[in-house]
C-alpha cells in the first residue's frame, strides 16, 4: 500500500506566513516550525522576549503533521525501567513534568478549536500482568490503576490506566497559537556562527537563538550524531473500526498504539531504525484484519522519531555554544516532550529557577549500550559500498522502495527520488542520480 498524507495535513484555518528577504536582527531566534519550535516561540514571547521562528518549509510540515497527537505522561518505556535506569528522583522528575506538560496543554487549549478531547491513556499487555509497572508508579506518588480489560478488541493480560489524558488536532492547535508569532517560512537556516543564522541569502543575529528542528544540524557541537538516532512507524486510519473510549500503548517493543479521530480509529506499528528494513505494513494489516475485519483503510503515513540513549529528551544548552539551546530526542513522544522543551527553554532564558533542568541537560552521561549502536551504524554504514553518500556525514543511503525514498540510517535524514530533502539532519539535496 502506497503511503498517504496524514489526516491532520489539510484543513481549513492554515495561513501562510512571508519568507525572509533581508537580513534581521532579534532578541531570541527559534529554528524550526515544529510544534516544539512553536511552543518554544509561544512561551518566550509571553515572558516578554522578541521573537523570530524561521522554518525551512511551512510551519508543521515535518514530523508534526504525521504524528498520532496523543497527550499523556504514560509513554513506551514503562516508569519500573527509568526508575532502574536513572533512579526514583529522576523518573519522578520526568513523570511530573510530563503530568505538567498535559496540564498546560488542557489550559492552552481553552477556546481553541483543535478537537481537543479529554482520554485516559493505557499501557497494556497481552503476555503478562503489569503488577511491576503499577507499583512503580504508586512508588512515585502517582495514582494510577491496574485494570484486566479495555475497551480494546484484544484480550490483554493486564493494563495500567492514566486517568485525565488527551488528543487533539496537532496543526489546528498549532496554527491557532501561532497566530500572533513573527514567522518566516521557506527560510532554510543552513549554519550558525558568531550569535549569526544564515541562510543560503541572508543572515538573522540573535542574542540567544533555540534550535528546535526535530534533529540538530550542527554536528561540531553536542555531538548528537551519536547520541541519537532516528527511528519510523507507521499509522493507518480505519474506518468502521469503533470507539476505543481511550488511547493505548502496547507494552512490547516495537508494539502497536491506538487512539480515535472523529469516525476514524488509527493504528500505529514499527519504530524501526530509518534506512532498515521493516514487516511494520504488513502487521498492521495482519492485525487490521484479525481484530477489524470490517474495517476499511482510508489512510496510511509514515512518521519519524528522534531516540535518545536513555528515553529522555535533551534540552539545555548546545554543547559549547553559550548563546544557542537545544529541544530535541522525544522518543517517540513529541507532544509531551515539546511543551516540556518549551517550559524548561523558557525558564533557562527568562533567569528562573527550575529542578528539572539537570535531569534533560543534553551534557548527562552518554554511555549506554546504545551509545555503541549508533557508533557501529555509522561505522558500517561508512564503508558500505554505494556512491549514493548522505551529505549530512557521508553515510550510505538506501532506497526505501515502500516510501519511494532515499534513506539514511545513521542519523535519518531522508531525500525523494531527485534527490531532494525530506527530512534532516542533512542540511543539502543530494545526488542520487
Amino acid at each position: 500500500m502506497n503511503m498517504d498524507k496524514s489526516i491532520w495535513s489539510e484543513f481549513d484555518s492554515k495561513k501562510d506566513f512571508p519568507t525572509l528577504d533581508r537580513n534581521i536582527e532579534c532578541e531570541t531566534l527559534v529554528i524550526g516550525g515544529g510544534i516544539a519550535g512553536i511552543l518554544t516561540a509561544y512561551y518566550l514571547k509571553e515572558a516578554g522576549k522578541q521573537v523570530v521562528l524561521v522554518e525551512g518549509k511551512t510551519i508543521g510540515d515535518g514530523v508534526t503533521k504525521n504524528t498520532t497527537a496523543v497527550i499523556t505522561a504514560q509513554h513506551d518505556t514503562p516508569y519500573s525501567k527509568l526508575i532502574k535506569m536513572h533512579g526514583v528522583k529522576k523518573a519522578k522528575a520526568y513523570l511530573d513534568i510530563n503530568l505538567s506538560a498535559v496540564e498546560e496543554y488542557k489550559r492552552l487549549a481553552q477556546g481553541i478549536d483543535c478537537d481537543f478531547e479529554i482520554k485516559p491513556s493505557y499501557m497494556y499487555s497481552e503476555k503478562h500482568g503489569l503488577d511491576e509497572e503499577y507499583k512503580a508508579l504508586l512508588s512515585l506518588g502517582y495514582e494510577a490503576e491496574l485494570v484486566g480489560k479495555t475497551p480494546l478488541p484484544i484480550d490483554v493480560k493486564s493494563a495500567v490506566k492514566f486517568s485525565g489524558m488527551a488528543e487533539f488536532h496537532p496543526l489546528k492547535f498549532m496554527y491557532a497559537i501561532a497566530r500572533e508569532l513573527e514567522i518566516y517560512e521557506n527560510t532554510f537556516v543552513v549554519g550558525i556562527e558568531d550569535n549569526a543564522a544564515y541562510t543560503d541569502k541572508y543572515r538573522i543575529r540573535f542574542k540567544e537563538a533555540v534550535v528546535a528542528t526535530h534533529f540538530p544540524f550542527i554536528n561540531s557541537h553536542g555531538a548528537f550524531f551519536i547520541k541519537m538516532h532516528q527511528r519510523r512507524s507507521y499509522v493507518m486510519a480505519l474506518e468502521n473500526a469503533g470507539d476505543v473510549k481511550g488511547t493505548y500503548i502496547d507494552d512490547m517493543e516495537e508494539g502497536f498504539y491506538f487512539r480515535n479521530y472523529r469516525d476514524l480509529l488509527l493504528v500505529g506499528k514499527g519504530e524501526h531504525r530509518t534506512g532498515t528494513h521493516t514487516n511494520a505494513i504488513e502487521e498492521l494489516e495482519n492485525f487490521k484484519s484479525k481484530y477489524f475485519p470490517k474495517a476499511d483503510i482510508k489512510r496510511m503515513w509514515a512518521n519519524q522519531d528522534c531516540v535518545t540513549l536513555d528515553s529522555m529528551p535533551y534540552i539545555g544548552r548546545y554543547g559549547a555554544m553559550k548563546s544557542v539551546y537545544v529541544t530535541t530526542g522525544f522518543n517517540l513522544w513529541g507532544m509531551t516532550g515539546s511543551m516540556v522543551g518549551a517550559m524548561l527553554i523558557r525558564d533557562m532564558l527568562t533567569g528562573q529557577e527550575n529542578e528539572y533542568m539537570k535531569v534533560f541537560s543534553p551534557k548527562r552521561r552518554i554511555l549506554r549500550l546504545q551509545l555503541f549502536a549508533n557508533i557501529g551504524a555509522f561505522l558500517l554504514n561508512m564503508i558500505f559500498p554505494t556512491v549514493k553518500r548522505c551529505p549530512h556525514m557521508g553515510c550510505a543511503l538506501k532506497y526505501n522502495k515502500r516510501e519511494h525514498s532515499w534513506d539514511c540510517s545513521c542519523h535519518g535524514s531522508r531525500f525523494n527520488e531527485e534527490g531532494k530533502i525530506i527530512d534532516n539532519p542533512s542540511t543539502k539535496d543530494t545526488k542520487v542520480r
